[in-house]
């Protein structure tokens, strides 16, 4: 097992400095730093309103810091945008896929937006392993939750990312839809760096290597996933059960 004990000679998945978001005067994310070596597993907790979800933007390129400074991959988001996006998949609570286009189609789509080699071979062997080869040919507006929750993590996957980002990925999954999403993470973890946002606190601890708690837009805890578990049970930056 890596010793997370030591990440100074690891190279960084993720470096915060002093990140700072605002909207009007009030802060979604306040002087919020910390560093992820890569390889790891990390799950953000935090209560709604937190600021999770506008730091896993901010990490995806689709928001700005107002202040401080991000580094992803070892590259800068505000001066390395393009060449971060290319490297990272990303799961929100949309599903960026296009209603109109199958299943097939929006991944060839996203394969040639890459510019994947042996794409089609790619797609087809994505749609089998999220357990969408019979539905390949059918429209997305068709798809249940579960199915497009499915649909996304292929997409995010068509590139081989070298960092995952999943915002609250279990959401809407129906049963084979979290029985995929497991086996294709253990599949892959160690191979890539991972970060998940959840409300729940089990299903975030299973695969988490560190875990960082925001709490009203600050950090209140970053560690690894022995040293959350060992805070004592009245600690502010721990709770049981769920994130509300």
């Amino acid at each position: 097992m890596t010793d997370w004990s030591d990440t100074a000679s690891a190279t960084a998945a993720v470096e915060v400095s002093a990140l700072t978001r605002s909207f009007g005067v009030r802060k979604a994310l306040d002087n919020v730093s910390f560093t992820l070596a890569s390889g790891a597993f990390l799950t953000i907790f935090g209560h709604n309103g937190a600021g999770k979800t506008t730091l896993l933007r901010i990490l995806a390129t689709l928001e700005q810091p107002s202040s401080g400074t991000v580094q992803v991959l070892g590259r800068s988001t505000k001066k390395d945008a393009e060449e971060i996006r290319a490297r990272i998949g990303f799961i929100s609570h949309q599903p960026l896929l296009y209603a109109d286009l199958t299943a097939e189609e929006n991944l060839m789509f996203f394969a040639r937006l890459y510019d994947v080699e042996g794409a089609r071979q790619k797609v087809r062997a994505l749609l089998a392993q999220t357990g969408l080869a019979a539905r390949s040919l059918d429209v997305v507006r068709t798809f249940s939750r579960g199915m497009l929750q499915r649909l996304s993590l292929a997409r995010a996957l068509i590139h081989d990312p070298e960092l995952i980002l999943l915002d609250e990925p279990y959401t809407g999954l129906d049963p084979q839809g979290v029985r995929t999403l497991d086996s294709l993470i253990e599949e892959i973890q160690g191979e890539r760096s991972f970060i998940m946002v959840s409300h729940q606190i089990d299903a975030g601890l299973e695969r988490a290597t560190h875990v960082l708690t925001l709490n009203k837009g600050q950090l209140s805890f970053f560690g690894t996933r022995d040293e959350f578990t060992a805070l004592p049970a009245q600690s502010s930056t721990k709770v049981t059960g769920r994130f509300q």
